[in-house]
C-alpha cells in the first residue's frame, strides 16, 4: 500500500472502532486528554532514548489520538468537522507559513525562515493583543517559563530575571552546561520537598507574576 492508502486504512480502522466499541463511543475530547498527554510524553521518551523502533510505535499511538479526536469531532451535532477538514486546514496554514517554498520569497538562513513564519502568523492572528495570546497554559511549567521569558524579552519585560541570571553567571553560581542545570534544578526541587513546598506551584505562581509584568510592558 502507498502512504496515503495506509493513512486511509488507519482512519477506517478508527471509524469502525468508534462506531462499534462501547468504550470508544463513550469517549469525549476531555476524557481523551490524559491519553494524549501520555502518548506525547512517550514520543519524547523514545526520541531522547534514540529508540527507533519505539519512536515508530509511539508516533503511531500519537496518530491514533489525532484520529480519535477527529472522529469524535465528526459526530458533534452542533459544530462537526472531519479528519479531512483538519488535514485541509493544516495544509493551507503550512503553505502560508512557508512563503519561501510556495510563494516566491527567499530564505537562505533559518533566522529568515522564522521571520517569514512569524510574519505570516502575525497576519493570521491579528486579533491577538498580547505576545502571551496563544501560549498554552497547560504546558509543563519549565517549558512554559522558557516560552514566557522569550516573549517577555521581546517587549522588555522580565528584566529582573535576566539580570539575576547574568549576575549569577558573573560570580560562578550559574550552571555551565545542561547537565549542571539538571543537577541544579533537581537540587531546587529537593529543597522544596524538604521545606514542604510545591515546586510546580511555586514556579507557576511566579509565572503569573511574569505574565502581569509582560502585559504591563505592552501597555506602556
Amino acid at each position: 500500500m502507498t502512504g496515503h492508502e495506509e493513512l486511509g486504512r488507519a482512519a477506517d480502522v478508527m471509524r469502525r472502532v468508534h462506531d462499534t466499541c462501547v468504550w470508544s463511543r463513550a469517549m469525549t475530547h476531555e476524557a481523551l486528554v490524559p491519553y494524549l498527554v501520555e502518548e506525547s510524553a512517550e514520543v519524547v521518551d523514545a526520541v531522547e532514548q534514540s529508540d527507533r523502533a519505539g519512536l515508530r510505535e509511539e508516533l503511531g499511538d500519537l496518530l491514533w489520538q489525532v484520529l480519535f479526536h477527529a472522529e469524535i469531532a465528526a459526530s458533534d451535532p452542533e459544530d462537526p468537522f472531519t479528519l479531512e477538514d483538519v488535514a485541509h486546514d493544516l495544509a493551507e496554514k503550512m503553505t502560508r507559513r512557508h512563503p519561501h517554498v510556495f510563494a516566491g520569497e527567499t530564505a537562505e538562513t533559518p533566522e529568515r525562515v522564522l521571520e517569514l513564519w512569524n510574519a505570516a502568523k502575525a497576519e493570521e492572528k491579528r486579533e491577538r493583543t498580547s505576545v502571551l495570546d496563544g501560549i498554552a497554559g497547560s504546558m509543563a511549567s519549565l517549558a512554559l517559563a522558557q516560552k514566557m521569558l522569550g516573549k517577555g524579552e521581546a517587549v522588555g519585560a522580565g528584566e529582573d530575571v535576566a539580570v539575576a541570571a547574568h549576575d549569577a553567571a558573573l560570580v560562578g553560581a550559574a550552571p555551565e552546561s545542561e547537565e549542571e542545570l539538571g543537577d541544579l534544578l533537581l537540587t531546587l526541587v529537593a529543597s522544596a520537598r524538604q521545606n514542604g513546598w510545591d515546586a510546580e506551584r511555586a514556579l507557576r505562581g511566579r509565572l503569573r507574576g511574569l505574565a502581569g509584568e509582560i502585559r504591563a510592558s505592552e501597555q506602556r
